[in-house]
């Protein structure tokens, strides 16, 4: 590692949903609850098959802290975290999302956070997203040969969308001792 600090508009602003795709889209949801801190809502549809595993992820945060709510259809999913998000029960819902959602079914989302003091999160496919949506962060794991053992996986996380403010693109690792994300130079050649 050979410089540490804070990655630029992470965490994303809380009362706001934002979105994340690709193959490191877990971890970064995972991140972000630590830093949200509190109660998580994650909801998926039942054919999903992509399930969390407390050991997996309790290095990020304690698994009593998190509740998983399986639904029948995306519709569901929505309307569930729609009143999740609105409730102030629970400090982040990440919503795991397969279909396009419309304005106002983003827009509602918003809402909802806002008046709960909430920050939303739909994992998605790549490609595909809201136009409601704060953000929306591209999240890939990096191999690196020269990583030390001790580190957790290196990732690529890329702002591609950003209603607030720049994008652009880091190279992260989880600092388990500081319980934070931290940005890293990529490896020399």
């Amino acid at each position: 590692m050979t410089s540490a600090s804070n990655v630029p508009f992470f965490p994303p602003i809380k009362t706001r949903t934002h979105e994340v795709c690709g193959a490191g889209a877990y971890m970064f949801a995972f991140a972000l609850a630590a830093r949200c801190g509190g109660p998580v809502l994650w909801i998926r549809e039942g054919w999903d098959k992509h399930q969390i595993n407390p050991v997996g992820f309790a290095g990020f945060v304690n698994p009593s802290e998190v509740m998983v709510c399986i639904t029948q259809t995306q519709l569901d999913t929505l309307a569930i975290a729609e009143e999740s998000l609105r409730s102030k029960a629970v400090s982040l819902v990440v919503m795991a999302l397969n279909k396009p959602i419309g304005l106002t079914e983003g827009r509602r989302l918003q809402l909802a956070a806002q008046a709960g003091e909430s920050t939303g999160l739909a994992i998605i496919p790549d490609g595909m997203g809201s136009n409601a949506a704060q953000t929306r962060w591209r999240c890939s794991p990096i191999f690196d040969a020269d990583q030390r053992a001790e580190d957790s996986t290196l990732q690529s996380w890329e702002l591609i969308k950003n209603k607030s403010g720049t994008l652009g693109a880091w190279h992260v690792l989880w600092d388990a001792a500081s319980h934070r994300i931290v940005m890293v130079s990529p490896s020399g050649k």
